[in-house]
C-alpha cells in the first residue's frame, strides 16, 4: 500500500511541469487606436499604446500588419474613405518618425524580454503633408502580432481614423507687360489652386490698389498717374475675370493636385500716359 502511494506522488509531479511550463510561454497583448483627428493638408503626428505582457527573461517580437485598405504596405499604409479614396498615413517606432514599424526583422519589427509585467509601447502615427484627397471620414485596421521562439504567437487589433475636410491651397505668379509703347499689349500670368478631391470653388480676383479701380476696369500706378489695364479667364479676351459671379470669377473643382489657371492681361492701344514704370497688386481670392 505503502510503495502505491509513493507511485501516485510520483507520476502527479511529473504531469505538473509541463503545465507550469505552458504558463511561462503564454504573453498577452493590447492596443489603444491612433486617432489623427482632423486633417487639413498640414503634417498630422498621432500616438497609439501597445501593451504586452509576457514570462520573466521571455525574448519577443512585435510586429504591425500592413492594414486593411488596398494597395497597402507596411512601409506605406492607407486609410480608406469615401468611394474608396485612400488617405497614405505611417507607422513609427520612434517619435521622431525616423524608424518604419513592420511586420518583420527587415521592416523593423519591435523586439523586447518580457518581465512578467505589463510593458507599454509607444506608436507614433503620421500623416504627411499635401494629401487633398476627397472629404470624409477614413479608417484603417491594424493587426499588432507578438511571436517569439519560447512563446506561444498573440493578436489584438487597434483602429486608425482620420476626417478630412475640405481645404484649398492657391499661389500666383507676377504678371510682366514690359514696355508698352501704345500699341495693344498683351501678357498672362498663372493662378494655381490645389482642392481636397472633388471640392468645388471659385476664384475672385481683386480691383487692385488703384484710387478708382474696379474689377472691370483696372489701373496700374505710378505716383499720380495712372495706365488703365484689364485681367480675362479666357485667350481672347473677351471674359472679363472679376470676384464675383457677377463679374465673372472662375470656378472649378478639385481634384486633388495643382490646378494652373491662366490669367490673360492686356493693355488696350492709344494709351498715352506719363511715361515711367507702373505697378498693382491683385488679390487672388479662393472660395470653397
Amino acid at each position: 500500500m505503502m510503495r502505491r502511494l509513493a507511485l501516485a506522488l510520483f507520476l502527479l509531479a511529473c504531469c505538473a511541469l509541463p503545465a507550469a511550463a505552458q504558463i511561462g510561454r503564454n504573453c498577452t497583448v493590447t492596443a489603444t487606436s491612433v486617432a489623427f483627428g482632423t486633417y487639413t493638408g498640414a503634417i498630422v503626428n498621432s500616438p497609439g499604446t501597445i501593451t504586452v505582457t509576457c514570462g520573466n527573461g521571455r525574448a519577443y517580437d512585435v510586429a504591425l500588419s500592413a492594414g486593411t485598405s488596398t494597395g497597402a504596405t507596411v512601409t506605406t499604409r492607407k486609410m480608406t474613405g469615401p468611394a474608396g479614396a485612400l488617405l497614405n498615413y505611417a507607422l513609427y517606432s520612434n517619435a521622431t518618425h525616423t524608424t518604419n514599424w513592420g511586420n518583420s526583422a527587415a521592416t523593423n519589427w519591435v523586439t523586447g524580454t518580457g518581465t512578467g509585467a505589463a510593458q507599454q509601447l509607444t506608436v507614433y502615427g503620421q500623416l504627411a503633408a499635401a494629401q487633398y484627397v476627397a472629404p470624409g471620414s477614413y479608417a484603417d485596421t491594424i493587426t499588432v502580432t507578438v511571436s517569439g521562439t519560447r512563446i506561444n504567437t498573440v493578436t489584438t487589433t487597434f483602429a486608425v481614423t482620420a476626417t478630412v475636410v475640405k481645404d484649398c491651397v492657391v499661389s500666383a505668379t507676377n504678371m510682366v507687360f514690359g514696355n508698352y509703347t501704345g500699341a495693344v499689349n498683351n501678357t498672362t500670368s498663372t493662378v494655381t489652386v490645389t482642392c481636397t478631391n472633388t471640392t468645388t470653388y471659385t476664384v475672385g480676383l481683386s480691383a487692385g490698389l488703384a484710387t478708382g479701380a474696379t474689377v472691370t476696369t483696372r489701373k496700374m500706378q505710378n505716383g499720380a498717374y495712372l495706365l488703365s489695364y484689364a485681367l480675362y479667364s479666357n485667350a481672347t479676351h473677351t471674359t472679363n475675370w472679376g470676384n464675383t459671379a457677377a463679374t465673372n470669377w472662375v470656378s472649378g473643382t478639385g481634384t486633388g493636385i495643382a490646378q494652373a489657371l491662366t490669367v490673360y492681361g492686356q493693355i488696350a492701344a492709344g494709351l498715352y500716359v506719363t511715361p515711367g514704370s507702373y505697378t498693382d497688386t491683385i488679390t487672388a481670392t479662393v472660395t470653397y
